[in-house]
């Protein structure tokens, strides 16, 4: 046997295409000695041809309740559709990060209905599973519904209508040629592929396919904080030992030592599952989620004060003992991180004076609500003109943002030129990556709001490619009468 053949570790670095200024430093590999520590420069890597797997008129990134409506949409229009979901399962925050709530689909009355299409189908599709609690009317409208069931629910809607499904599949960059994306180039347990397409959306929420061709984002100073919700049972049996014991102060409390700072909580029960509560008071400050570092630490410091919520009721409450953490999120729930800039920024004062846009695609009532990065609590700002400051163990601060009016607007709308990245020709953008500031994304950054920016981008799109036009030049008639036929409410 001939003797083996030693390499320098400069040598062996150059072979692989490793440059960059800490290269060389550390340890020598079969030869050399340079510094004692290694510090990565960077790998070149081989050209590759890459297989494409699928090609068709539109490729949705995120498989988000947004990013499955946006692509049942346009399959229903008779799009041939690809949609591309980095997790196991469909639905995003409402399954993937258990927030199992959908707000009010009527105005601020109670006696106008002004959301339906997909929304509403899945509610009802739902509904025959006895897997949603509707709490309609009441002052908090909403609907509480099972994740898990939901979850299984998308996989039928997506394989009724004809999508070509991606799970466990990440988006790694997109071809771009003469300004137009062309494919996305994923990888999955079968290597690195790609998905050629005639239009794009990017329903990742953090701006994912628009950022990486180069169409313009930004963020904002102070990114609202992610939270990590849990399932918890034993609950009830807490509250029934405790009078008058409320968690949402219990863990805040400054005295126990295992308090969180800086925070709100709410819960809310889940359907078939007695006992259960799906809890959601975490607060991670400081981490802009699309960034994989500050992913990666706020995944990790959710799940620590998930765990100090439970010792906090075990350790000092009669009956804590009860207490079983049942599941925890496959991913933290994000609330916000990159905006696309779009043709139209959705302002505050649009949301809050219930300005009507001719483009309107999507209809809301949710509250401004802002979660401060550095302070606790959090504000609330409503349709009427009032607002309020809710903050744990503190008397709720209430007031006004304008003077009394006769009239209130009982909802606000988004447009479709807010879905629209400058300069693109054939991506848009929908869900939480909307182009509003920060007060108006505090109101339409809500479920029920993204549902119905999915459905119209996706609509939208198959519009553009049975056109062959760019995605800025879709008629908002045309838009708006398609939605219609498809059971949306247009108003």
């Amino acid at each position: 046997m001939p003797p083996r053949k030693s390499y320098s570790r400069r040598a062996f670095l150059r072979a692989a295409g490793i440059t960059g200024a800490g290269a060389l430093a550390g340890r020598s590999v079969g030869g050399d000695s340079d510094a004692a520590e290694f510090s990565p420069g960077t790998i070149r890597e081989e050209a590759r041809q890459t297989p494409v797997i699928a090609d068709c008129d539109l490729c949705v990134v995120g498989g988000s309740c947004t990013g499955v409506f946006a692509a049942v949409a346009a399959a229903r229009l008779g799009a041939t559709v690809a949609l591309v979901e980095n997790m196991g399962y469909f639905g995003g925050v409402a399954t993937l990060s258990l927030v199992n709530i959908w707000h009010s689909i009527f105005d601020t009355s109670g006696q106008r209905q002004i959301i339906a299409g997909l929304t509403t189908e899945v509610v009802e599709r739902l509904r025959r599973r006895h897997a949603v609690n509707s709490h309609e009317p009441s002052r908090s409208r909403h609907f509480v519904f099972n994740s898990a069931e939901l979850a299984i629910e998308l996989d039928e809607l997506v394989q009724e209508a004809n999508v070509r499904s991606f799970l466990h599949t990440r988006f790694v960059e997109p071809i771009v040629v003469e300004g137009r994306v062309v494919a996305a180039v994923i990888e999955d347990k079968s290597g690195r592929r790609a998905i050629r397409a005639k239009s794009f959306i990017d329903a990742s929420g953090d701006g994912d396919l628009v950022a990486r061709a180069g169409l313009p984002t930004r963020r904002d100073s102070e990114i609202q904080p992610p939270t990590t919700c849990a399932i918890l049972f034993g609950l009830d049996e807490v509250s029934r030992r405790n009078k008058g014991f409320n968690l949402g102060q219990a863990v805040f409390d400054p005295s126990v030592p295992e308090a969180l700072a800086n925070g709100f909580l709410w819960a809310a029960e889940v359907p078939g599952l007695p006992g259960a509560r799906m809890v959601a008071g975490t607060r991670v400050h400081s981490a802009d989620c699309s960034d994989a570092d500050q992913l990666t630490r706020a995944e990790i410091e959710g799940r620590r004060q998930v765990r100090a919520i439970s010792d906090i009721v075990r350790n000092h409450y009669a009956g804590g003992d009860a207490i079983a953490l049942a599941a925890l999120p496959a991913r933290i729930g994000i609330r916000e991180s990159r905006h696309a800039q779009c043709l139209h920024t959705l302002t505050e004062a649009e949301v809050l004076t219930g300005k009507r846009f001719a483009d309107a695609v999507a209809n809301g009532t949710y509250r401004v609500d802002i979660h401060y990065p550095d302070r606790p609590g959090l504000v609330f700002r409503y349709l009427d003109g009032t607002e309020e400051y809710v903050c744990p163990g503190q008397p709720t601060k209430k007031g006004r943002w304008r003077d009394p009016t006769a009239e209130d607007p009982t909802f606000y709308q988004i447009p479709y030129a807010s879905l629209v990245p400058r300069g693109a020709k054939n991506v848009l953008v929908a869900g939480r990556l909307l182009d509003a500031d920060r007060g108006a994304f505090g109101a339409a950054r809500v479920m029920v709001n993204c549902n119905q920016m999915g459905q119209a981008a996706g609509t939208a799109a198959a519009i553009a490619v049975r056109q062959g036009i760019d995605v800025c030049d879709v008629s908002a008639e045309e838009l708006r009468r398609t939605l219609k036929e498809q059971g949306a409410m247009v108003v």
